[in-house]
């Protein structure tokens, strides 16, 4: 169930949440715009000062009609704890003040061979098995369910009825009456994790690899806290929230960035920071991928394995490399190596490949964006970069210029070898090739003139009846 507010960034919804091997239970989302707050129901003495209960004892009588007022599910013969799944209004049970829903009975024998005074001793489970259907309070209001009547789910009833009466099937409420001297107890939504959005990451796929969850995920902090598996009604109601929690931290990431950059030269500007899964060339225990921070700043592309936060933390970098000796591919599905989605390869000046994928569509579309404008501001910075080849046995070298076009000349006397080339083709159709031994020049040569086209520059090289053998290599 979900409370949604007028405010976009701010969301509130009951759900599951798993950790481990454990049975999923109930929490409460509440999505702000710089945390997520996951809380659980628990009991707690609300006179004077307030403290969270452990153990409660508590005697009633029972009534003519009606009973001790409350009934229970579970048992040992269903592998789960007994719980109080129904206190019946008005009835002895819950004007006691000290019993509630989910209040797990640690003397069961007691209350089976009960007369007609019974002394309980309670203590409120919050991590209730959600297979149950307990009754859930939003606010001190019951939400209505469809085990509040008098009939208990046939899975795990225990078979004790002692509140059930014909005519008593009112709306349960949440509220207590403190008729013990001194004390009174509320059932109340208590904060479980608090998880910081400013670089936390999200994951709706099981842990290194490349198997989905179905309607679930987590969020993990950048200091490691989890917030377990959140799972979710419905496919909708999960990228409901996947989209707006990604949204916060996506904003809170830009205000960051912008504080940062008032301390970076114009040159050394960070033009995107964020969280993806890398694939592991070398899989050691069926881990297929990790997780990586990456950051493009300046004319660098930096991989982190956490974010960095200091200056200091720039230089330890796991890798770095120059955007424009770098080649990157947003990959199709056909061109996809399993079942991830939304990835993208990056190939570096050495000729690796780095596969790359992130938890939404929008994700990929922003580093894609931030990709080509951190190329852009890099070449458009530049202007010109020469490199060493060979063409036809001699050693020359390749300017490219981007207010004049490119030229090869002669590396020993410098004199310029078919000087003008008017590039109005695709790349396929040029005529025109170097022998170049270096793998990284190749790359960084080919990307700067690709880029060029981008930027509809005119590029000149040698006459146009010029035509020389294409041979790259080390590629």
């Amino acid at each position: 169930m979900d409370f949604k507010t007028s405010n976009e960034e701010t969301k509130t919804g009951i759900y599951l949440m798993q950790e481990g091997n454990e049975e999923p239970f109930n929490v409460r989302l509440h999505l702000a715009k710089d945390i997520l707050t996951i809380q659980e129901q628990d009991v707690i003495c609300v006179s004077g000062e307030p403290f969270y209960s452990s153990e409660r004892t508590v005697t009633i009588r029972r009534q003519t009609i009606g009973g001790f007022g409350l009934s229970i599910k579970g048992g040992a013969e269903h592998k789960i704890p007994v719980v109080i799944s129904k206190i019946s209004k008005e009835q002895k049970a819950e004007l006691s003040g000290l019993l509630f829903i989910g209040d797990g009975i640690l003397q069961v024998q007691v209350l089976r061979n009960a007369g007609e005074e019974v002394t309980l001793t309670v203590s409120f489970l919050k991590k209730t098995p959600a297979f149950l259907k307990l009754p859930l309070c939003e606010d001190c209001t019951c939400i209505p369910s469809d085990q509040s009547s008098g009939t208990s789910s046939p899975l795990c009833d225990s078979g004790l009825h002692l509140n059930y009466h014909p005519n008593n099937t009112d709306t349960l409420s949440c509220s207590s009456w403190p008729t013990s001297p001194g004390l009174r107890w509320e059932k109340r939504w208590v904060d479980l994790r608090l998880i910081p959005l400013l670089h936390s990451r999200l994951s709706q796929y099981i842990p290194g690899s490349d198997v989905c969850r179905k309607n679930a995920f987590q969020v993990i902090a950048v200091d490691g806290v989890c917030s377990g598996v959140i799972q979710f009604p419905t496919a909708e109601d999960c990228l409901d929230w996947l989209q707006a929690i990604a949204s916060n931290i996506s904003s809170l990431t830009k205000y960051n960035v912008k504080k940062i950059n008032r301390n970076f030269p114009v040159n050394q500007q960070i033009i995107y920071m964020g969280w993806v899964d890398e694939k592991e060339q070398d899989s050691v225990q069926d881990r297929m991928y990790s997780p990586k921070f990456l950051a493009l700043r300046g004319s660098s592309l930096f991989k982190f394995s956490a974010p960095p936060v200091t200056t200091w933390d720039w230089t330890r970098a796991e890798k770095s490399f120059t955007v424009y000796e770098i080649m990157c591919k947003i990959l199709k599905d056909n061109d996809l190596l399993d079942k991830r989605k939304h990835c993208f390869s990056v190939q570096t000046e050495s000729g690796e490949d780095m596969f790359f994928s992130v938890e939404l569509e929008c994700e990929l579309l922003i580093w894609e964006k931030a990709f080509q404008m951190a190329t852009f501001l890099e070449v458009e910075r530049i202007q010109c970069k020469t490199y060493a080849c060979i063409m036809e046995s001699h050693l020359m070298g390749l300017t490219v210029d981007f207010s004049m076009g490119f030229v090869c000349f002669d590396a020993a006397s410098k004199v310029s070898f078919n000087q003008f080339f008017i590039i109005n083709k695709n790349m396929e159709d040029r005529s025109f090739q170097w022998d170049i031994s270096d793998s990284s020049v190749v790359c960084s040569a080919m990307k700067l003139i690709t880029m060029a086209q981008l930027l509809s520059f005119s590029f000149f090289f040698g006459a146009a009846n010029l035509f020389c053998t294409v041979c790259i290599l080390g590629v």
